[in-house]
Parts: structure tokens; sequence; C-alpha cells
């Protein structure tokens, strides 16, 4: 590639959104079970609601800037919102249509009717006129839009009903027409959803929109006509947070947040029904503009459907995989004792994350450690974690926590959390200046035979019980003593803020050398590759798009370096164009699980150089936060890794390139192997390597006949 040829680059917006359409293809798939494609468009529409809130947010405020100051960008805002929000519209058209016209149909199919208020028969709709008035009534607060009401505040991601109140019954004590606006009570009734009572053996389902539509006319009975729409605004979600750590960077979120609720608007959505003097009002209120509104559908804030009923159908659903067993680590018993015998490597959530939370209830009842230490990046509202610490903190353990209050969206679970660990007496530091803490690390000291021994536990994953049943991550348990030296110069660095460059000989750590290393390693490749020697590159990661790596990646490419990349959503990489990455081949999975696992493999001449890491390949994860990627030294966790990886790259299921075109296997593979699923047999091979259950006694089973 000439030095002189910028090189050519995917757009970062448009890549997002094409894996959104990713994950769309699911929710279209006919092989996946029914009620997990309702789930897969609960996911677009929450991806779809996060985009708007950062990123087309962003772009509108770029619109705003000056034109000499847009005019060094990159790209003209203008043009690249424009084009995406096409682009939007084109995906939520496709999203309409496969809601309405294939699942719908298809769970009607399978006995399950998702109705509206003008499909009820008689008994149903008595039946829901008395659920109204036992269960929802109550729960409503409409507000009337006249001169006395100067302004509507609308809560981000709430759905709201419009009611268009006209023909009165006595025009002299009603005005002629009225607009009034309800927050729907989702939370407060406790789901969107409500299950009418079974026909034989047909469910019925109605949205507590329709509950209310349908019931209308009893909390307005002065008026002739009803008409009820719903409307759903999303706020500018973007923190502008002054980077410096200080005493009251708590007391900073907590404003930011407060103005996050009332952030500028990115979006409104509304009923295409909608009466337009309804939506002028409801503008005028509001203070938003037409170029934030968005045309949308009948019902909003799809992500609802996780709580959808399941009316207990399994086969509507994946069959259940029960996390299994580990290996090597034991069930019961001392997980300390098993991490000093060896290292260990767990997948969640393959395998349980209770062996995480095991080992900090452990540490924080064993009288001889003395130290805990560890970095909370996302944080559960009911941590389990959290929990440990605080155990370990009354025992006397000098409890040092890192905690990323920056984590976009877990803000407030992780401010709460670091409130009461600091009231128990634990150590809570914010971050350090500039950077966001994202590697997720545990390190253990414990007094052993008159000295400190260290045990430590890196992650691909957050310490996070929710998300890790549902994200694919990697966790090593080891008390090697290079590595956890290394962990424990991490955590020196979040109480000292010293530069660390040059300290590290096993792990890469950002900000120091993560960079700088990664592009040595890709050199190396570069510099086998021109000498006729095998080279190779394969990288499994959620994001790529650093300029800089990719443009080192082209040069291996054209160098003829052999690259994989396995990139499951944002990737800028242009793979296959001749004279720039003709040696380049990528493809991404989205499937059951989420992929979250980040790994990097270079080939170094036979002895294979590879590291499992926090940091995907993008500008804020080399540069912006604290990262680490660490090495697998032990040759059968290694092995292990390299198996698991394989599935991936041999994946011709679930697998797309990154024009979302299905991957097949390849020739070779399809002889070999036939189809891959990589997620499945992932289970598979863990399943294998599970110990298995013990058989009860001869003894025991004769008393138990008895």
């Amino acid at each position: 590639m000439s030095d002189t040829v910028a090189p050519r680059l995917l757009n970062r917006e448009t890549s997002w959104l094409t894996f959104n359409r990713r994950v769309l293809q699911e929710a279209q798939d006919p092989a996946v079970p029914l009620l997990e494609r309702l789930k897969f468009l609960a996911i677009f529409s929450s991806n779809l609601d996060e985009y708007f809130k950062v990123r087309v947010a962003t772009l509108r405020r770029l619109v705003k800037l000056k034109k000499k100051t847009r005019a060094k960008l990159a790209e003209d805002p203008a043009e690249q919102l424009h084009e995406l929000l096409a682009e939007v519209g084109r995906q939520q058209q496709a999203f309409g249509d496969t809601f309405r016209n294939h699942i719908l149909p298809e769970l009607g199919r399978e006995h399950i009717h998702l109705i509206s208020e003008q499909q009820l028969t008689g008994e149903q709709r008595a039946w829901v006129q008395k659920y109204f008035e036992e269960q929802v009534r109550d729960l409503l607060s409409p507000i009337i839009l006249d001169e006395n009401l100067h302004h509507l505040f609308l809560r981000d991601q709430s759905v709201y009903l419009t009611f268009y109140l006209t023909g009165p019954h006595n025009a002299e004590k009603h005005d002629e027409e009225r607009v009034m606006v309800m927050e729907l009570p989702t939370k407060r009734h406790g789901s969107r959803f409500v299950r009418l009572p079974d026909v034989g053996d047909e469910h019925y389902v109605m949205f507590l929109d329709d509950i209310i539509r349908c019931c209308a006319a009893q909390l307005f009975p002065n008026y002739n006509q009803v008409q009820v729409h719903a409307l759903k605004l999303s706020r500018d979600a973007e923190l502008d947070i002054d980077e410096e750590v200080s005493d009251n960077l708590l007391a900073k979120i907590k404003s930011s947040l407060q103005k996050r609720a009332t952030g500028f608007p990115a979006r409104l959505l509304y009923d295409p029904a909608m009466p337009e003097l309804v939506l002028q009002a409801i503008g005028q209120k509001t203070g938003i503009g037409q170029e934030e509104l968005v045309e949308g559908s009948r019902y909003h804030n799809f992500r609802d459907f996780f709580g959808f009923p399941d009316f207990g159908l399994p086969h509507l659903q994946y069959a259940p995989m029960p996390p299994l067993p580990h290996p090597t680590l034991p069930r019961t018993g001392s997980l300390l004792a098993a991490m000093a015998r060896r290292d260990h490597l767990l997948h969640p959530p393959y395998q349980s994350f209770d062996y995480v939370t095991r080992l900090l209830n452990e540490a924080a009842r064993d009288p001889q450690v003395s130290d805990i230490s560890i970095t909370l990046y996302r944080v559960g509202s009911k941590s389990a974690v959290a929990k440990a610490l605080l155990k370990a903190a009354k025992n006397g353990k000098q409890v040092t926590v890192v905690v990323e209050l920056k984590a976009r969206f877990d803000e407030e679970s992780n401010m709460f959390w670091a409130e009461k660990l600091q009231k128990a007496g634990a150590n809570v530091i914010y971050g350090i200046p500039g950077l966001k803490v994202h590697s997720k690390l545990l390190l253990i000291t414990r007094a052993e035979e008159g000295h400190n021994r260290l045990y430590a536990y890196l992650s691909t994953g957050n310490f996070n019980e929710v998300t890790s049943q549902i994200y694919a991550d990697y966790g090593l348990f080891t008390a090697h003593p290079e590595l956890t030296r290394e962990v424990a110069e991490v955590f020196s660095y979040f109480h000292d803020h010293l530069d660390k460059t040059g300290r590290f000989q096993h792990l890469l750590v950002a900000p120091f050398e993560l960079r700088q290393q990664l592009t040595a390693l890709v050199d190396h490749e570069i510099a086998l590759a021109k000498k006729g020697k095998e080279a190779y590159i394969i990288l499994k990661l959620n994001a790529l798009q650093d300029e800089r790596m990719i443009g080192k990646l082209y040069e291996a490419s054209e160098a003829g370096v052999r690259v994989e990349l396995l990139v499951r959503g944002i990737s800028c990489v242009l793979p296959g164009l001749p004279g720039q990455s003709s040696n380049i081949q990528q493809r991404g999975i989205v499937d059951r699980f989420l992929e979250h696992a980040r790994v990097y493999v270079f080939g170094n001449g036979g002895e294979e150089k590879m590291y499992v890491a926090s940091a995907d390949w993008m500008n804020r994860n080399l540069d912006r936060r604290v990262e680490v990627a660490f090495p697998v030294l032990m040759p059968e966790l290694r092995n292990e890794l390299h198996d698991l990886l394989n599935f991936q790259r041999q994946d011709s299921v679930k697998s797309r390139d990154w024009q979302n075109n299905f991957v097949g296997p390849t020739e070779e593979a399809a002889a070999a192997e036939g189809e891959v699923r990589a997620q499945f047999e992932t289970y598979a091979y863990l399943a294998a390597l599970a110990p298995r259950p013990r058989k009860r006694p001869a003894q025991a089973s004769r008393k138990a006949g008895k």
C-alpha cells in the first residue's frame, strides 16, 4: 500500500448500523426459536435507543458547531447524519415487517395471540375493563396540555400516551377538544404485558397500552371520542464530565446524571396515526423541533419484549444450557488452594460465574488473607461481588476498590456500591485523571509460611453476575508469581499515578505500552513475511476502529501476513481490497450469547504469542483507558483457548462477513467437520472436559430402594 494514499476505511457509524442489522437477522431467522426471535427484536430496539442517545446525539452536536470548526472534521456531520437516519429508517421498516408479518402470525400458529382492543370478544372486553378498574386506573395521572401548562418534561426512554378528546357531551362545561399526555406506568404495573384468561388451548396477551386504549372512555366519560397514541423520547446520553479526578467527582457524576435526564432531545418517536394537532401541542410544550421527530409505530420500547410471557412453552425457547462444572476448580473446598496448585481458565456463561463470588467470599472469611483489591466497571444492582467485598471490609481486610464512575448507563449502580463500600471502610478509588478504568482485575494477598503470596483473577468480562449469564468471556485464576506481581503493579498505579512504562514483562497495559507492544508484534509478523516465512495474526474483538492499528494491519496484509478478524460489532476495516487488504478476512458471530472476549494471536515464527484482553482496538481503549492484555502461560490452557478460537473461525451457521452475508465453511472444514455452530460446539467441548457426576455407592442405592 502506497504511503501517499490514505487507507480506505468503513465509516464507524455505518459499521455500527451494519452490526445491528445482524441482530435483526437473528429475529428474522426461522431457525431461531420463536420467543428468542422476539428477544432479538428487543435487543435491536435497545441498541438503536442507545445509538440515538450517544452517536446520533453526538453528530447533532457536531452539526451545531461553527462552520470553520466543522470544516476541520474528516466528514461532514450533516451529510453523515442524513445518510445514517436514512439507513435507520430502512432498518425500522424491516423491523416492523418482521414483527407484523412474520412473528405475530407465527405466534398465532403456536396458539399465542397478541391482541389489540379491537380484537377482544365481549367476554374478554368485560374482563379487561374489570382488570383496568382494579389494577391500572389508580396508576394513571394524565396532564392537560393547555395555557396553564408552560412546559412539559418528557422522561428519557419512557413511553407516553397522548389522549385527544373530542365531542364533549356538554359544550358549556367542557372545551370542544383537549390534548392530554400521560406516562405509561410500566414499572408500577410490573410488566408491559397483561395475560388474559386462556380460551381452551389458545393463549391471549395484550400490551398495557391497549388495556388503557380499551378503557379510555371510562377515563373521560364526558367526551364522545378519545383517540390514544404513543410516543417516546430519547435524550442525549453523553456525560460532559471533567475527566480530572477530584474529591468531588462523585458529586459531578450525580450532577451529570441529572443533566442526562434533562439532556437535549435526540429522537422523539411518535405513532404516525397521531393527529397533527396533538404532535404540534407536544412540540410546543416540550420545545422539541422538527429535526428530532422520527416516525415510529403504534408501540414503542420494544426492549420490553424481554418480559414477554413464555406461556410455559419450552419448544419456543433455546434448549437449556445449564452452567457446566469446571474441570479443575473444586465444587466445594478451597479455591485459593486450587489456584496455588495450578492456573484455571473460566468460560462464563458456559461455566458458572459463581466461582468468582465463591473466591471473594472465601477470601473475606480467610484469616490469613490481609488485602483484596478489585476493579469494578459495571456492577449489578444486587451485586454478590460487592456484598462479598462489604463482608471482607467488615472482617477487617484491607479492601481497595477501583470504581469506574463513568461506565455509561451503569453510573448509578456503581455510585451506589461505591458509597456503600466507602462507609464500610473500604478504600474506594474513583479512577485515574483523564482515563477510564476498563481492566477487570482481582488481587488477593494471603500470608503463607512467613511471606505474602498473591492470587489474581484477570478477565475480559465485568464482575457482574447478571451479564455473566449472557456475555461469553474468559477469566484466568492464577497464582503465577510474575503475573500476580504485575497485577500488583497495575493496582499500585491506581494509588500513586506514576508512569509504569517498562515495569511489565508479561502483561500489555494501556495507557503505557499496549499500543506500542501491539505495533511491535504486528511489525514482527511483517518482517517474517518479508523473509518468506509463515506469518499470521488472528484477532477476536468486539470493535476495531483505531486508524493507526488498522493501517498496520493493512501494511501486514500487503506484506503477505495472513490476517483473520473475528469482530462482533464495529469494524472500520474494508477486507479484501487489492493493494490494501487483500490478505485480510473478517467475520463476526451473533448468536445466543453475546461474544465479549478479546483474544490477540501472533504467529511469532512458530513460537506463537497469545493474549486475552479487556481492550478492543479502538482509540479510547489504547490511549484513554487502563486496559490489560494477559498471556495464558499454561500449555494445556493455551490449547484449550486455541480449540475454542478455532470453533469461531470455522463457524458456518452464525458467522457473517462485514457486509452481513452468511459465511459458510471452507471446503476443508465442510469435508472434515460438517456444520459448525461455535457456541454450541464450545458448550459440547467444555461439557466433555467437565467432571462426571459421582455414582452413588451401591449400599446407598439399595437403602434408597427399600
